[in-house]
């Protein structure tokens, strides 16, 4: 645990040592760069030497554009993974992101510049380019290059677990085991997927356990990775051990030999000569991703601030309305099944479910009069942007439930557990199509609107979401 904790640390100082120093190169470059124009370009255009002056301009260049830089890095998903990292990808990255900025910065801020002729702007666009990518390059072949050679000094690893337990399993161990040059992982055992007297692998690495069990032992070990290296007797439930580990936040791993019958976007995974394919199930492309995880974190904390006087309103209204606290907290199941504290203003009477779980109906006698008011009009939601500024949740997706509502709707639709893929939302398209759901059939009803945004995710769907919220919303159709 105190290993875990410590490589969850150091991957976050390494993020944000790439953070730091790209931030110092991109106004380095700047710095450089407008001495260049200076010195070079301004005398050429006005006939005399140019004294060099800190002003505006370049004040606004050294601070303002390294910003610009970082989040147009952040976004592109460079500061993702800082242990998993190949020089030549770093290199290619750095290129194309560095040649796409400073064609942005030429248009916006140099093309309007005083020129003798065109070949200027080749100068000026080339050395901005050149100056650029050399100071931002050469930092991260150095972080890149001591992450890589710490991976194959088995200083830094991955913990990891293997799915298979025979043959197939035992030379992928192996493998691993005779690299010169570490991998990174951290085999701590395996688990079986056939039950038998004895596993192959029992003999090199602890036998964890039976798929059945997969996730709590993953999730106890507090697992990163998955092997999966399973014999051709055990290939008809590849694609179920697949999508159980598709709903968990692991990086899935399989030998080459299973790429045709595996599910999911497969691609190789060569950064520090494993000789794995890795399993991808991106719902939403990297920049999409980040691009909505911000826009939940700005719109959230705006929202907050504005409703700051309706939130005064409704806090009065609920101590008013009938003994007991204003907020009501409960526990819920979200990404990946982590469970999670989410936060509403009460609505019901106080210990209303002190009999045990129960789902809310449309004359429920259990809520209040004020209650009923701010669930018709979804208000007693407001506190969710809590957690999603916490990171528990996101503004556009499926609600999450409780655990005992989960157990009762898997029996009929084993399919719910897809909703775990994805944050749960303050809203979602089942919510605005189906509405609250009143027993276990109607949230199984749901559920399809919920499987249909997951399947087409994007920053338009959300936005699309967002707008019909808003109408019913208004128009009081919470209930």
């Amino acid at each position: 645990m105190k290993r875990f904790a410590t490589f969850m640390k150091n991957h976050r100082n390494q993020r944000i040592l790439y953070i730091v120093l790209d931030f110092l190169a991109a106004s380095a470059a700047w710095v450089f760069f407008y001495v260049f124009r200076k010195v070079q370009i301004e005398p050429q255009v006005f006939g005399v030497d140019i004294p060099i002056t800190l002003g505006f301009r370049f004040w606004a260049g050294a601070i303002g554009l390294p910003f610009t830089w970082i989040v147009l890095y952040y976004f592109t998903g460079f500061y993702n993974n800082v242990f998993r990292r190949s020089r030549l990808d770093d290199f290619i990255r750095t290129f194309m992101i560095s040649l796409l900025g400073v064609i942005v910065i030429f248009f916006l801020l140099i093309l309007d510049d005083t020129i003798v002729d065109y070949t200027n702007y080749y100068s000026l666009f080339f050395t901005l380019f050149l100056l650029h990518v050399t100071f931002t390059l050469i930092p991260r072949m150095i972080i890149t290059s001591r992450t890589v050679t710490r991976v194959h000094q088995r200083r830094v690893g991955f913990k990891t677990v293997m799915i298979g337990s025979n043959e197939n399993a035992v030379d992928v161990y192996m493998d691993i085991l005779d690299q010169k040059k570490s991998s990174g992982h951290e085999i701590l055992g395996f688990i079986n997927v056939q039950q038998k007297v004895h596993y192959q692998l029992q003999d090199h690495i602890d036998h964890l356990g039976g798929h059945e069990n997969m996730e709590t032992i993953l999730r106890d070990l507090k697992v990163e990775e998955v092997i999966i290296a399973l014999e051709p007797s055990e290939h008809g439930k590849i694609g179920y051990i697949v999508n159980r580990l598709s709903l968990l936040d692991v990086r899935v791993s399989a030998i080459p030999s299973m790429t045709d019958i595996l599910t999911g976007k497969v691609k190789s995974t060569t950064i520090f000569g494993t000789p794995l394919l890795e399993v991808t199930h991106e719902l939403m492309p990297a920049w999409q991703q980040n691009l909505k995880q911000l826009l939940d974190m700005f719109l959230s904390s705006l929202a907050l601030i504005l409703l700051l006087p309706l939130i005064l309103v409704l806090t009065i209204g609920v101590k008013l309305s009938s003994p007991g606290p204003v907020f009501y907290k409960q526990k819920r199941v979200g990404r990946y099944g982590r469970h999670f504290k989410i936060y509403k203003f009460r609505s019901m009477y106080n210990k209303a479910e002190e009999n045990g779980p129960e789902l809310s109906s449309r004359h429920d006698p259990r809520v209040t009069s004020f209650g009923q008011f701010m669930r018709k009009h979804r208000l007693d939601e407001i506190p969710n942007f809590i957690n999603v500024l916490k990171g528990d949740m996101a503004l556009v997706g499926p609600r999450p439930e409780r655990e005992y509502f989960i157990n009762k709707i898997t029996e009929q639709a084993p399919h719910y557990v897809h909703l775990h893929k994805v944050k749960p939302g303050i809203t979602s398209w089942g919510q605005v199509k189906y509405g609250y759901a009143e027993n276990v059939q109607e949230m199984i009803k749901r559920l399809r609107y919920d499987i249909l945004y997951i399947e087409n995710m994007s920053l338009f769907v959300d936005l699309k979401i967002l707008f019909y919220t808003v109408i019913t919303i208004f128009k009081g159709r919470g209930v």
